[in-house]
C-alpha cells in the first residue's frame, strides 16, 4: 500500500469508530504501531483534527470530512454482490434502501468501474427468506434499534409453544436461517431464537416496553458469553 493510500485509510478507519487504538490501526493496515504513530503525527501536522494520544486511542474531531469517495472496480463489484444478496436475505426496508444506495453509487462511478460492477457474475436466486420471515426480521431489527421489548409466541425444535418477553439485541444470519440474540425476561438469561420458529411477534409500544442497556444484559455481554474462551480477550478490547 502506498503511503498516501495508507494515510487516507487511517482517516477512514478513525472516522468510523468512537476510539481507535494504534494496535487496532496497525492490525488493519498490516504495519507496525510505530508506523501508525508516525502517520498520525504527520496527519495532525497537515491539519487533520485527530484527537488523542499514544497508548489511549484516537478519534476524529467534529466538522471534518473527506471529499466524495471513489471506488475501485473490485470495490464496486463487492457492493453489487452485497446488494444482490440483500434483496433476498434482508428485510424489505433494508433491501430497498440498499438498492437505492447502490444506484447513487453507480451513478458517480467512472464508466469502466460502473460497467465492471454491473457485469458482476455473482447472483442471489429469489428463493431466500419468505415474506413472513422478512416481516419478522424487520420487526425485530427495528425493535433492537429502538430498544423495544418483544412479546412473541415461539415454537421450539420439539414443537412446544411458549410465550416469551425478550429484549432483542441483534439479528444473526447463518446462511440458511436468521436468529435473534436476546435477553429473555421469562428465563432471566440470554437466549437465541430462530426467526422461522416465531409464530407471532409483537413489539411493545408502551412506556413499559422501552428498555435501557444494563450491565450483564447487553449485546456485548451476549457476545462475550457466546465467544470461545480464546476470543473473549478480543471482544473485551
Amino acid at each position: 500500500m502506498r503511503r498516501a493510500d495508507r494515510l487516507f485509510q487511517i482517516v477512514q478507519l478513525i472516522r468510523g469508530r468512537r476510539l481507535s487504538t494504534a494496535a487496532y490501526l496497525a492490525q488493519r493496515l498490516e504495519v507496525s504501531e510505530r508506523t501508525v504513530y508516525r502517520d498520525i503525527a504527520d496527519l495532525q501536522h497537515q491539519g487533520v483534527p485527530i484527537e488523542g494520544e499514544a497508548g489511549v486511542g484516537y478519534r476524529l474531531g467534529q466538522g471534518f470530512d473527506l471529499p466524495p469517495l471513489m471506488f475501485s472496480e473490485d470495490e464496486a463489484r463487492a457492493l453489487v454482490a452485497s446488494v444482490r444478496m440483500a434483496q433476498v436475505w434482508q428485510d424489505p426496508v433494508l433491501a430497498q434502501a440498499s438498492l437505492v444506495a447502490l444506484g447513487k453509487i453507480l451513478s458517480v462511478l467512472p464508466a469502466t468501474a460502473r460497467a465492471a460492477a454491473q457485469s458482476m457474475t455473482i447472483y442471489a436466486p429469489p428463493s431466500g427468506l419468505g415474506p413472513a420471515v422478512q416481516a419478522t426480521l424487520q420487526t425485530l431489527r427495528e425493535a433492537a434499534q429502538e430498544h423495544r421489548k418483544i412479546q412473541m409466541t415461539y415454537r421450539d425444535a420439539s414443537e412446544q409453544t411458549t410465550q416469551r418477553t425478550v429484549r432483542p439485541l441483534g439479528c444473526f444470519y447463518w446462511g440458511k436461517v436468521w436468529t435473534l440474540a436476546a435477553w429473555c425476561e421469562s428465563r432471566n438469561e440470554f437466549r437465541s431464537f430462530r426467526l422461522d420458529r416465531m409464530v407471532q411477534v409483537q413489539r411493545q409500544g408502551d412506556k413499559a416496553g422501552q428498555f435501557k442497556d444494563e450491565p450483564g444484559k447487553t449485546l456485548a455481554d451476549y457476545l462475550r458469553a457466546a465467544a470461545p474462551a480464546g476470543a473473549r480477550s478480543q471482544l473485551d478490547g
